[in-house]
């Protein structure tokens, strides 16, 4: 754990480190905070930036991806308290609370405490929080001294600040420590960690001038080289990703000519973000930075992560690999998961994300980390060797956290590091495909109660029984932009992927039964 001379800091930052200190003891008196039996208070707030985060659909809803939080209710002594923007659908809470095994519905609601802001601007949730005496009253008021914690999907300052306020620590990292959650902070972990990764700049660019010259240089090292990848450096699930092709421009020779070639080029990156242009792309690069990088070429290519936490004690822990799945027009934006990585390559994973995460703990960082890699393999390998690159650290809970704790939560299981599998109480492997994309635009006019009748008329659910089944998530988008959220659990990749694909089916159905009947009727009238 990084040691900081207490009498460099602020007396606010002073004060959270001793809230911090707290939560180092209580670590002590329970085996897991997941299963705890004090108060959770769930921050779902995306503490982000606020312009990178309105390119996602309904990105307002994603309060909701941590609602797998209520699982953790079937301890019968923890107490939850979750706040979001706006109030959560009914028929949304009751569709996790009737996920707990064991435990009456009735008993588990009235541990449960739902708040609202009731307030629809872009600010972070919980700025909004801090913007309400009376909701800051209440919150002291509920939460058990010592016997309390809170969490969140990002830690920032707005974080740190209700954290102190309401006096319960933030089971989080601290934001003083954020800079190792960006683009270039993620490549210099990965350069003093000693692991590779792809070669480009280290330290943030901030300006086109800049930028102009970081290509040039790595052309100029690495003149083989067709295409770059150019990052801002706070991105979100790829969407702040530009894609650079060298090719147009790779017979000028001329290094006079080559900086005007470079810049007039940058205009016609391919952005990963339907919304993204050059004018806004290149004005946010003195705001939050940018860096690049070499675009990883192959024909077999895949992007694996690992997934890991660090407990207040400062030990590492490896939760899970996953495979991801990318889309948009490069492949570079996140859009679901499969669990677990492939077995040619997961336990490499588990050992490069034991590094970083390592690193990150000596550094004072608390809590989830990921880690994103490319993994190639190109012809005439023998075997299924696979080059792997680090690409970037998440430094707080991403798209891969939610289907994991699920999974987790609902089962009791454990997850297996000598062979990074996941096995239930009952010792059956699992498995599951799992998305936060699944969107169509005859979805669109769904409301949660539809979705409700969906899944009981076609037994679409998870059962506990069998452990297998469908949990949904972020319900609040079906409606507006026709977006939902599915982690399809199974025994095997193949049942898992099999659920998953009956449930598009079922939904395709559904949506068509009601469009039909609109279109006879109107041919009839015709």
């Amino acid at each position: 754990m990084q040691i900081i001379d207490s009498s460099l800091l602020s007396a606010q930052e002073l004060e959270f480190r001793q809230l911090q200190a707290n939560l180092r003891e209580f670590w002590h008196t329970v085996e897991d905070l997941d299963r705890s039996d004090g108060d959770i208070l769930v921050i779902p707030s995306l503490s982000l930036d606020r312009r990178e985060l309105l390119k996602i659909d309904g990105v307002h809803h994603y309060e909701e991806r941590l609602l797998f939080s209520l699982i953790r209710l079937q301890n019968p002594r923890t107490r939850l308290i979750y706040i979001t923007s706006q109030p959560l659908h009914p028929s949304v809470v009751d569709y996790y609370l009737q996920l707990l095994p064991g435990i009456p519905f009735s008993h588990a609601r009235d541990r449960l405490l739902l708040l609202s802001t009731y307030d629809s601007s872009h600010k972070p949730l919980t700025q909004k929080i801090l913007e309400r005496p009376r909701l800051m009253a209440r919150l002291r008021q509920a939460l058990r001294p010592g016997k309390s914690f809170m969490i969140c999907y990002n830690s920032s300052s707005w974080e740190r600040d209700l954290s102190i306020q309401i006096g319960v620590p933030l089971y989080g990292c601290d934001p003083s420590l954020q800079i190792w959650g960006t683009k270039s902070g993620s490549r210099q972990i990965f350069a003093e960690s000693g692991i590779p990764y792809p070669d480009g700049t280290n330290e943030s660019l901030w300006n086109v001038e800049e930028l102009v010259s970081a290509i040039g240089e790595l052309w100029e090292k690495k003149p083989q080289l067709k295409r770059l990848v150019v990052k801002l450096n706070e991105g979100i699930s790829g969407e702040a990703n530009a894609l650079f092709d060298l090719r147009p421009i790779q017979n000028i020779s001329d290094p006079i000519e080559k900086p005007a070639a470079i810049k007039q080029q940058l205009q016609q990156m391919r952005f990963q973000a339907k919304s993204e242009n050059w004018d806004n792309f290149s004005g946010r690069i003195p705001e939050i930075g940018a860096i690049v990088e070499e675009f990883i070429e192959g024909e077999e290519k895949r992007s694996p992560s690992v997934q890991g936490r660090i407990t207040p004690d400062g030990e590492v822990e490896i939760l899970s690999t996953h495979d991801q799945i990318l889309g948009g027009p490069d492949g570079q934006i996140y859009l679901g998961c499969r669990f677990p990585a492939d077995i040619a390559y997961r336990l490499r994973l588990q050992d490069l994300g034991l590094k970083v995460g390592r690193l990150l703990a000596a550094k004072g960082a608390l809590e989830r980390f990921g880690v994103d890699f490319i993994a190639v393999r190109h012809p005439g390998n023998d075997g299924d060797k696979w080059d792997i690159q680090a690409i970037e650290i998440n430094l707080r809970k991403g798209g891969t956290t939610h289907p994991f704790m699920t999974l987790k939560l609902l089962t009791n299981g454990r997850y297996d590091l000598s062979t990074g599998l996941f096995y239930s109480q009952q010792g059956r492997e699992k498995y599951y495909t799992a998305t936060d994309n699944l969107q169509k635009e005859r979805y669109k006019g769904l409301l949660p109660n539809d979705l409700m009748d969906i899944i009981a008329t076609h037994r679409l659910h998870f059962d506990s029984g069998t452990e297998t089944g469908t949990v949904f998530h972020l319900m609040g988008c079906l409606s507006e932009f026709g977006k939902l959220g599915v982690t399809s659990i199974g025994d095997s990749p193949q049942q898992a992927q099999e659920i998953y694909n009956r449930l598009i089916k079922v939904l395709d159905d559904e949506t068509r039964s009601l469009i039909e009947p609109e279109l006879a009727l109107n041919h009839n009238f015709v």
